[in-house]
């Protein structure tokens, strides 16, 4: 997954509570193996006008105007302003690939659903906790500013406002190294790929019939 270090990046203000996966990335994309093409569907039943369905191309499908990532103000948003519990619902990990596929890198929020909060990491989207005032003041500088941006750096954990205030951010120093490195749980692994080619080489020495392969 890519490298978080630091994120400049327009803000685009979801004023709800509760959202849940299901209206993140709707159920019937699950049918989809594949880990990629969730970006057009993403808040699907409240991006379009019309029902959205897998593999259908959403180039020309009638937009809901009112919808807040539909407005020219928050086109190219990468940083997604929530409120209480985002991402609450099913567990399904398709919610972090839909948002990550659509462009966003960050999330900020006063509290997230605890599984859909794993699953934004191990999937390079940072979810940032601050407290519900200082979310409550970005919703008002957001909507306030056309072209509103905020700057994220991780590393001295910190989200910074165009006037130059800073909000600290708290997260564990494992989560942070993955982020700051882009590890995944695949990419953890494979940093022991000598270690691992050493371990089948000496077991296959030992057992060699491991090694025999089912032929017909």
């Amino acid at each position: 997954m890519d490298k978080f270090t630091v994120h400049s990046g327009l803000v685009a203000p979801l004023d709800r509570e509760n959202v849940d996966t299901d209206a993140i990335i709707p159920k019937q994309f699950l049918k989809s193996i594949k880990r990629t093409g969730f970006g057009p569907n993403l808040f699907d039943e409240w991006r379009y006008l019309d029902v959205g369905q897998p593999g259908q191309d959403s180039t020309n499908r009638p937009l809901n105007p009112d919808f807040v990532l539909n407005q020219p103000r928050y086109q190219g948003a990468s940083v997604l302003l929530a409120r209480d519990n985002f991402g609450c619902g099913s567990s399904r990990e398709h919610a972090p690939w839909a948002l990550a596929q659509y462009g966003f890198r960050a999330i900020i929020a006063p509290s997230f659903a605890d599984i859909f909060f794993n699953n934004c990491y191990k999937n390079g989207l940072l979810p940032v906790v601050l407290t519900a005032l200082q979310v409550d003041h970005l919703f008002n500088e957001t909507n306030a500013f056309n072209g509103y941006k905020l700057t994220i750096d991780l590393d001295k954990q910190l989200v910074m406002t165009p006037d130059g205030t800073s909000y600290p951010f708290d997260i564990t120093p494992f989560r942070k190294y993955c982020m700051l490195n882009g590890f995944d749980d695949i990419g953890l692994t494979l940093r022991q790929s000598d270690k691992i080619k050493t371990y089948e080489a000496e077991r296959l020495t030992r057992m060699p019939w491991l090694g025999n392969r089912v032929v017909g």
